[in-house]
C-alpha cells in the first residue's frame, strides 16, 4: 500500500525566516482524486489549503507540546522568544559565537537573575558555570527547537554572516586572491615564454615537453602502484566493537541546492532510503535566499520531518562552501555530512560512516565514500565520465591513502567529526574548490581521510560544454588551492613533511600544467604524419623511441587501470570505451584554459552545474526493496 504525502510551512516558514522544517503527513482524498471540472478544482484548491494550514498547525503545536514535555520534566516553563524577543544587552555579554555554539540564549534579566533559553537541559548544563559566572543566577526556560533556530538566525545574523564567509582563517583561505595580480603575473609569463620562445625556440619547446613528460611519467607511475593496491588489497586487522554503539550518534547531512527545478522530488525520494534512526538523522536542505526555483519546487515535494530547509541569506558572495558554513550553525550531529543535490546514497551508507569512525580514534576526522553515475549508458561523454570517476574513487584514491598521502576531497559523500571540521574553521568560502582545499588542510593539522567502501550514485555532466564549464570550475580551483598552499613553501613541507610535500606537488601543479601543455605532447603526433616538428633535428632517433615507448606504455597503463576500474565497479560492458578516453581528456586542456583566464577574471564565479538533464540508466534504485523495515527510532534519544 502506497501513501501520497503533502508538505506544508512550519511557523518558520520558507518565505519569513532563516530556517524552517516541513513535516509529511497523509493526503485526504480529496487531494488524490484528479479534478475534472472548475467546481472540482476549486474544491481541490480548497481542501488543499485546508491541509496545509491542519499541517502547519500539527506541527507548531508538535515541536510546542515536545518543548512542554522537556519543561515539565525538569520542573521549569517554555517562554516565546518570537513574542518577546531576546534582550541584546545579555547575548553580547554571552557572545554570539557562544550561543551559536552552544546553541543557548540569555533571554531576559528578570527579579535579580537571567532566564537562559535553550532547546534542552543538557545544552544548558554544559554552560551553566560560564553563564552563572556572566550574570549571576541563572533559569532554564525551554523552547522549541526550531523557534531557537529562527531567534539564533535573526539575533546573531551579522555573526552568521562573517562566520559564513570568513570562517576559514586568513592565512588559509583564498580570500585575499589578487585577481588584478594573478593577471599580471599571467601577462608577464606569457610574455616571458613567447620572447624565450623567439630567441631559444628549441630549448624552450623541449624543456617544457620535458616538464609535461616528467609529469605525465609520475602520473603513469601513481595510477599503476595505485592499481597493484587494488589488485592485492591490505588486509584489514579486526576492530572490537565499540561500546559508543550503544547509543548512536545524530547525523547532520547537509544537502547545498541551487536553481533545482527538476531535482527536489527525486532528491527527497533517494534520501528517504537511507537506513538510519530517523530521530537519529537531520538532513537539511541548504536553500539560497533568492533562489525561488528550488523554494517553488520543495513547496510541491514532500519532506519528512527529519528533513528541514536552512535559508541562506544573501552576502557577497554566492557559492556552496559559504552555504555550508551557515547551515553548519544549525547542525544538531556530532557527525556532518556532504550530499549534492543529484545524489542517491547507499541505503545504509551512513551505518557504515558511524561505525567507521566508533572504531577510528579522532585522527581520521573525515571519510570520503565512493561517487559512480546512475546514467553511465546516457551517451559517450557519459560513459567515458563514468570511466574517469571509477578510475579516481576506486584505484587513485585508496591508492594515495595506501601511500600515505594527502587526499583531495571529492565535492560529495564526505563525512566529518564535527568537532575538527569547527576546529578547521570549516570551509573556505570564497575557495571553487573548497573540497580538495579542506583535504590539504586536514592533513597539515595532522588528521587523516580514509576512503570507506560505500557508492553514491550521482548524475554523470554528459553535455561538452557545461562539462568544459565544470571541468573549468575543478582545475581553476585545483590552482588557487594550489596557489593558497604554496605561500609558504617551507611551512607546507614542515606541515606535510616531505613524502605528502611531494604528493601535492603530483596532485595540483602535476595535473594543472597535465592539462594545460598537453597540445605540447600531441605535436609529436606531427612527426608520424611526416609533418615538420620543432624537435627535428635535436631529438635523435634511440630519444623518439624512447618517447615513443612512454607514450605508448601511459596509453595501455591508462586504459588498463580504466578497465579495471569500471569492472570494479559492475560495469564491465563500459571496457571498450575505455581506449575512446584518449579523445575524451581533450576537453580537459580547453577547460583548463578557461580555469587560467578565470584566475585573473572571474576567481570566485562558481559556475553552477545543472542537475536532472538525463535520466537513470542504470539500477541506483534497486537495492532499496531488499532493505529490512527501516527503524524509526534508535532506542535511546535524545541529544
Amino acid at each position: 500500500m502506497s501513501l501520497v504525502f503533502s508538505t506544508r510551512r512550519g511557523r518558520s516558514a520558507l518565505g519569513k525566516g532563516d530556517v524552517s522544517a516541513r513535516v509529511a503527513e497523509p493526503r485526504g482524498v480529496a487531494d488524490v482524486l484528479p479534478p475534472r471540472s472548475l467546481e472540482d478544482i476549486q474544491a481541490f484548491a480548497t481542501a488543499e489549503k485546508a491541509a496545509r494550514d491542519k499541517l502547519a498547525l500539527s506541527d507548531a503545536l508538535q515541536n510546542q507540546t515536545l518543548a512542554e514535555r522537556r519543561a515539565g520534566q525538569i520542573g521549569t516553563t517554555v517562554v516565546d522568544p518570537i513574542e518577546t524577543p531576546p534582550d541584546p544587552r545579555l547575548i553580547a555579554t554571552f557572545g554570539h559565537d557562544s550561543c551559536l555554539k552552544h546553541r543557548v540564549i540569555p533571554w531576559r534579566a528578570t527579579s535579580g537573575r537571567v532566564t537562559v533559553i535553550a532547546a534542552s537541559r543538557e545544552r544548558f548544563l554544559r554552560v551553566r558555570d560560564a553563564l552563572t559566572v556572566l550574570f549571576g543566577p541563572v533559569y532554564l526556560a525551554i523552547v522549541p527547537a526550531d523557534v531557537l533556530d529562527s531567534t539564533l538566525s535573526r539575533m546573531c545574523h551579522k555573526t552568521l554572516m562573517k562566520n559564513a564567509e570568513l570562517r576559514t582563517p586568513a592565512h588559509e583561505s583564498c580570500r585575499d586572491w589578487d585577481s588584478g595580480k594573478a593577471g599580471r603575473w599571467g601577462a608577464a609569463i606569457i610574455l616571458a615564454l613567447i620572447a624565450c620562445f623567439i630567441v631559444w625556440p628549441q630549448t624552450s619547446f623541449l624543456i617544457l615537453c620535458g616538464w609535461a613528460v616528467l609529469t605525465l611519467v609520475l602520473n603513469t607511475i601513481l595510477k599503476a602502484v595505485s592499481a597493484i593496491f587494488h589488485l592485492f588489497p591490505r588486509p584489514q586487522a579486526p576492530v572490537a566493537a565499540n561500546p559508543q554503539l550503544a547509543v548512536l550518534p545524530i547525523v547532520t547531512i547537509l544537502v547545498p541546492l541551487f536553481r533545482e527545478r527538476d531535482i527536489a522530488g527525486a532528491l527527497v525520494r533517494r534520501l528517504s532510503r537511507i537506513d538510519y534512526p530517523v530521530d537519529r538523522l537531520d538532513v537539511c536542505l541548504v536553500l539560497e535566499a533568492d533562489d525561488g526555483t528550488t523554494q517553488h519546487a520543495l513547496t510541491d515535494a514532500t519532506l519528512p520531518s527529519w528533513i528541514r530547509a536552512i535559508k541562506v541569506p544573501l552576502g557577497t558572495l554566492q557559492t556552496k562552501p559559504r552555504a555550508l558554513n551557515y547551515a553548519l550553525n544549525f547542525a544538531k550531529g556530532s557527525i556532518v555530512g556532504v550530499y549534492d543535490a543529484e545524489d542517491a546514497p547507499a541505503p545504509d551508507q551512513i551505518r557504515k560512516v558511524v561505525h567507521r569512525f566508533a572504531q577510528r580514534s579522532r585522527e581520521v576526522a573525515c571519510l570520503q565514500g565512493r561517487l559512480d553515475f546512475y546514467n553511465a549508458r546516457s551517451n559517450w561523454l557519459a560513459r567515458c565520465f563514468t570511466a574517469e570517476y571509477a578510475t579516481w574513487f576506486r584505484i587513485i584514491l585508496p591508492g594515495l591513502e595506501r601511500l600515505g598521502l594527502a587526499i583531495p576531497l571529492g565535492g560529495t559523500t564526505l563525512f566529518f567529526r564535527r568537532d575538527v571540521l569547527e576546529e578547521l574553521g570549516g570551509w573556505d568560502a570564497h575557495n571553487v574548490t573548497e573540497d580538495a582545499d579542506l583535504g590539504i588542510r586536514l592533513t597539515r593539522h595532522g588528521y587523516r581521510t580514509e576512503i570507506i567502501d560505500t557508492v553514491t550514485q550521482e548524475e554523470a555532466n554528459a553535455r561538452a560544454w557545461p562539462w568544459v564549464k565544470q571541468r573549468s570550475r575543478w582545475l581553476k580551483g585545483y590552482a588557487i588551492t594550489y596557489g593558497v598552499h604554496m605561500r609558504n613553501p617551507v611551512k607546507l613541507w614542515r606541515d606535510l613533511g616531505p613524502w605528502r610535500f611531494f604528493g601535492v606537488q603530483l596532485l595540483f601543479a602535476g595535473t594543472i600544467s597535465q592539462f594545460i601543455l598537453a597540445p605540447l605532447l600531441w605535436s609529436f603526433w606531427l612527426m608520424v604524419f611526416g609533418v615538420p616538428h620543432p624537435l627535428d633535428g635535436v631529438m635523435t632517433q634511440p630519444a623518439a623511441l624512447t618517447l615513443a615507448s612512454v607514450f605508448l606504455l601511459s596509453e595501455v597503463i591508462g586504459i588498463s587501470v580504466a578497465a579495471l576500474a569500471v569492472t570494479a565497479t559492475g560495469k564491465p560492458e563500459l571496457i571498450k570505451w575505455t581506449p575512446t578516453l584518449h579523445f575524451y581528456f581533450p576537453l580537459a586542456a580547453l577547460a583548463a584554459y578557461k580555469g587560467v583566464f578565470e584566475l585573473a577574471t572571474r576567481p570566485f564565479y562558481w559556475d553552477k552545474t545543472a542537475h536532472g538533464i538525463f535520466a537513470e540508466t542504470e539500477e541506483a534504485e534497486g537495492e532499496a526493496a531488499t532493505l529490512p523495515p527501516r527503524p524509526l527510532l534508535h532506542p535511546v534519544a535524545g541529544e
